[in-house]
């Protein structure tokens, strides 16, 4: 019986600290695109709208206070963060405000519940 209890401690212990949160080292992905409103300097009038090419798309792994990854949107406002384990993100891109008081980032929280699977978080549109 003694010699069972560690055997069973130390069972419980890899079982327990092989559990990994989110962040890479796994098989699915988060795709998305970038779209862009081009506003004149007073954010009154439309000049444009336009795919968001070469826009900084930020990642966050679970409860991490900084971003883990960032990439660049392709030259059709397209991006995707590849290699992810289940778990739950925050995806933003950086948009001028319409308060004309500088960026603020436009947000979208994604949870990936299984493996191998492709989660679209959508278009988000940023203001330039």
């Amino acid at each position: 019986m003694k010699s069972i209890i560690p055997v069973l401690l130390f069972t419980i212990l890899m079982a327990t600290s092989c559990r990994k949160g989110p962040g890479e080292g796994g098989n699915s992905s988060i795709t998305g695109y970038v779209h862009v409103q081009d506003y004149n300097a007073s954010q009154v009038v439309l000049l444009g709208e336009y795919p968001g090419a070469d826009e900084w798309v930020y990642v966050i792994y679970g409860d991490d206070i900084s971003y883990g990854d960032r990439t660049r949107a392709n030259y059709e406002g397209r991006f995707e963060f590849k290699y992810l384990r289940k778990g739950d993100y925050k995806v933003y891109v950086y948009s001028d405000d319409t308060t004309l008081a500088g960026t603020k980032a436009v947000i979208k929280n994604i949870t990936i519940s299984k493996n191998k699977e492709t989660v679209d978080a959508g278009t988000f549109t940023i203001i330039k």
